[in-house]
């Protein structure tokens, strides 16, 4: 493993890699989302995204593009990864301790 990489496809197979890239993508061009898609809710978005990472993930770790299993269980865990986004966001705007 290359210690200059920060994030490898396997962290990005895993929960806590794909969870953080979900975020950042979603944060870095949800702006652009919501003037190009307005009606997408954020949280849709976030699953999208994650299904991307996930797929590619598995795809760059050697599964069978041909194989339907790689995209039923990137979607399904999509969801996860987008509501583990969801949480990483919500710490990040409001910091335990910040307020009431």
């Amino acid at each position: 493993m290359d210690s200059a990489q920060l994030f490898t496809w396997e962290a990005l197979s895993a929960m806590g890699g794909a969870s953080l890239l979900t975020f950042f993508v979603v944060q870095y061009t949800k702006t652009l989302v919501d003037r190009l898609a307005p009606r997408l809710p954020t949280d849709l978005f976030a699953v999208l995204v994650a299904f991307a990472i996930l797929t590619l993930a598995q795809l760059a770790n050697g599964a069978d593009g041909r194989d339907w299993r790689v995209y039923g269980l990137a979607f399904a865990n999509a969801f996860l990864v987008a509501a583990a986004a969801g949480q990483i966001s919500n710490k990040a705007m409001h910091p335990p301790g910040s307020g009431p």
